[in-house]
């Protein structure tokens, strides 16, 4: 005997709304990590990624390695470095397959330049990927910078020492905290989907 939903859906296929679980907008870059990918899909592409940490050095470019390395190879695009706090390791980012060739280190002085900097790598369809350690950023900046990679197709991955507001315009938003000997990788938000039950992650210091 049907229930009488099912009989419903029966009568009314066409009348009916099923709620399902949202998926992220847009396409996803392959993270290179089986964990993170199993939890995230993969990084929101034409769109920024904040990673926030208490902590500096903690494992978040070895987060990324995987994808600037992917990103270096296969497309013919900039990968650019903006305002970095240290300078970048060529012989390991060489020995984890990123082609330094396609690597640019910018550190404009005043803010003025270093947002203009981000705007225009972002929009400019020239640049594959963005990482970047902006100051903190207004609402309204977050959303420039935002439909910037939109319209460049450009992955921008900010990293910020210190919270940034809740309402961040960011497609995802990730917090790296110390747990032992692995880190933990808390998922704040994730524009287009629902967060799972369990939004955290825990990663070896290694990976």
């Amino acid at each position: 005997m049907k229930t009488a939903v099912e009989e419903l859906l029966t009568r009314y296929p066409q009348r009916l709304w099923r709620a399902q679980a949202q998926q992220p907008r847009g396409p996803l870059q392959d993270p290179g990590h089986e964990d993170v990918r199993d939890l995230l899909g993969g990084w929101p592409r034409g769109a920024i990624t904040e990673i926030h940490s208490q902590v500096e050095g903690i494992g978040e470019l070895r987060l990324l390695l995987p994808t600037i390395a992917a990103l270096s190879q296969q497309e013919k695009r900039w990968v650019l470095w903006c305002l970095p706090p240290y300078v970048p390791y060529a012989p390991a980012l060489a020995a984890a397959g990123v082609r330094l060739d396609r690597m640019l280190v910018l550190h404009p002085r005043q803010r003025q330049d270093q947002l203009w900097a981000l705007e225009s790598a972002l929009r400019s369809g020239t640049c594959s990927a963005v990482l970047a350690w902006p100051p903190a950023l207004e609402e309204g900046t977050q959303r420039r910078l935002q439909l910037a990679a939109e319209a460049g197709n450009c992955m921008g991955f900010f990293f910020f020492r210190d919270r940034q507001s809740a309402r961040s315009t960011a497609a995802l938003r990730l917090r790296l905290q110390p747990a032992g000997e692995q880190v933990c990788m808390q998922v704040e938000k994730r524009r287009g989907a629902s967060l799972p039950a369990a939004a955290n992650l825990e990663l070896p210091l290694a990976i």
